[in-house]
């Protein structure tokens, strides 16, 4: 049945963290306000089969890990460890519902609509809903925040059963023996991860000369060694070219690595994590005529509007980064215009972060970044193995670096390799945020004895006087 109101000043197309974020802070701001969601939960692709579910399983295997192999150690004593996948996957499962159904709450909290179905825009303003809540809604704005979905390979598509996206891969029944992942970034590496802490033997196949590719290369090369030394194998400069699923139920696919060499491989699964595509198809957009590019994300403005008045567009569907936390910025900053306020994103103060273990998380420029605009940097750097709280943790791999203007002392980069760097991340996007210098950092007292000393370490360094190394 149609929703029980028809007329709203705002509808979002999408309840990812950029749209049901975007909502919520529309209805603080007095907006009526209605959220378009397919899905028979709320939460996106982050919440439901993303971020949230695979940090879930990151976070269990490596609890399973530690029990399994690295807690004697410790002087902890542990026998007959044993792995119930069922019992694990319930466990993420039950996270997902939690914090699904905790977005719905907010939304009645905020009193905002939540419109079921398949959106497409008809017309500026007006938007035409098929499914549970079929027929027509209209408002003077709409903001599209549908998201994205796993890029396919065309040599290799998916089947959703051996040859799979990140999605199947939250959810197998049981541990491959041998699993392919085709791709060496973030989701790859992740997922890839999970399975090799459980027993899986994990080869990654990556077409570029280095894994996360968007990373700082130092650190990029740094965690590969770290993800090699727990077991899992890599292949740079190589493409998967086919795969064919063989009667024994193995998929044995062909790799071209560089040269033209090629072989080939008997897995359990392929895992193809070779990026995402924005989910634009299907919206109408080209029938209102919303300017998209060929990668088919919205082009908009600095305000987030589009080619065509009243249409917005945040998140994944535009240029940047897929992030679930620079679509939620963007959300924020984009109902904010439309209310009149000073909403902004900083993107140089993004963090990005690879969860597996030890973790990779980035914000600011690269080095590489920083030689291509030609600027002059210090570069100041501090290991984990000189840090006390990490070698209390039995934690000696990675390092943080740091990367300042050589002239102005202006931190434009920092890069952190090591035990919850996605949590230690936060101080340096607050520096860069609040446009602070190395000395800044430098000159910040760090509680002892604790993980984050290593980022004033590195600061300290940038300036040539590390303490501790």
């Amino acid at each position: 049945m149609a929703p029980p109101e028809k007329d709203f000043d705002l509808i979002v197309i999408g309840a990812g963290p950029g749209g049901y974020v975007a909502a919520i802070r529309a209805a603080q701001l007095g907006m009526r306000v209605a959220c378009v969601e397919k899905e028979n939960a709320l939460g996106g692709t982050c919440l439901r089969i993303g971020c949230i579910p695979s940090k879930a399983l990151l976070d269990s295997s490596e609890i399973y890990e530690q029990a399994s192999k690295h807690l004697g150690v410790h002087g902890v004593k542990v026998s007959g460890v044993s792995l119930d996948l069922h019992a694990m996957m319930q466990r993420k499962d039950k996270v997902v519902k939690t914090l699904t159904s905790g977005v719905a709450s907010l939304f009645k909290k905020n009193k905002i609509t939540w419109v079921r179905g398949d959106a497409r825009i008809r017309a500026p303003g007006k938007v035409e809903i098929a499914g549970v809540d079929a027929g027509t809604i209209q408002a003077k704005n709409i903001v599209i925040a549908t998201g994205s979905e796993p890029a396919p390979l065309r040599s290799i598509p998916f089947d959703g059963d051996r040859i799979v996206s990140s999605t199947e891969a939250l959810s197998f029944e049981k541990v491959p023996e041998k699993l392919l992942v085709v791709g060496a970034g973030a989701i790859g590496l992740e997922m890839g991860s999970v399975w090799s802490r459980l027993g899986s033997q994990v080869h990654v196949v990556e077409f570029l000369d280095k894994v996360v590719p968007m990373m700082d290369a130092e650190m990029g090369a740094a965690l590969q060694k770290s993800l090699e030394r727990q077991g899992m194998k890599f292949q740079l400069k190589a493409s998967a070219k086919s795969a064919a699923l063989r009667e024994s139920g193995h998929v044995e696919v062909a790799i071209e690595a560089e040269g033209g060499k090629a072989s080939t491989m008997m897995v359990d699964r392929v895992l193809v994590a070779v990026g995402r595509r924005p989910h634009t198809v299907g919206l109408g957009l080209e029938n209102v005529g919303v300017e998209v590019d060929r990668q088919g994300r919205v082009v908009v403005n600095e305000r987030f509007q589009s080619s065509v008045e009243g249409i917005y567009a945040i998140g994944d569907v535009i240029r940047g980064a897929m992030l679930a936390h620079k679509a939620q910025d963007e959300g924020i900053a984009c109902v904010e215009l439309l209310a009149g306020e000073a909403g902004h994103v900083n993107y140089d103060a993004i963090p990005s972060v690879v969860y597996t273990w030890p973790e990779l998380a980035s914000v600011g420029k690269t080095e590489e970044e920083c030689k291509q605009a030609k600027v002059d940097v210090r570069v100041g750097s501090f290991p984990f193995l000189a840090n006390g709280r990490a070698r209390c943790m039995e934690e000696r791999d990675g390092l943080v670096k740091l990367i300042a203007d050589a002239k102005t002392d202006r931190i434009l980069g920092l890069h952190i390799l090591g035990p919850r760097a996605s949590d230690m991340i936060a101080e340096a996007a607050v520096a860069i945020e609040l446009g602070a210098s190395a000395e800044d950092l430098a000159r910040t007292s760090h509680a002892h004895p604790t993980l984050p000393e290593a980022v004033r370490e590195a600061a300290l360094d940038a300036g040539g006087r590390v303490i501790h190394r």
